[in-house]
């Protein structure tokens, strides 16, 4: 769980809610329209064009996550 104040599924807009079983994404809901523009940064930063593959991103968010004591 995050230390971000969010919402639950049930009291974010079902026009602005997002598959996200980690509540990563969630902690968005308190801006709720942001959470689909966040998910949509994030599968073209993952998925989009570019130099490494999706393998490598997340080797790399991993890393990066680990440095930055985050748990998930």
């Amino acid at each position: 769980m995050a230390f971000i104040k969010y919402l639950p599924a049930d009291q974010i807009p079902a026009t602005d809610q997002v598959a996200d079983q980690d509540h990563i994404i969630q902690v968005h809901g308190v801006n709720s329209p942001v959470m689909k523009l966040h998910l949509n940064l994030y599968a073209h930063l993952m998925r989009g064009p570019g130099p490494l593959d999706l393998v490598q991103r997340e080797m790399v968010a991993t890393a990066v996550s680990n440095l930055n004591g985050c748990h998930y």
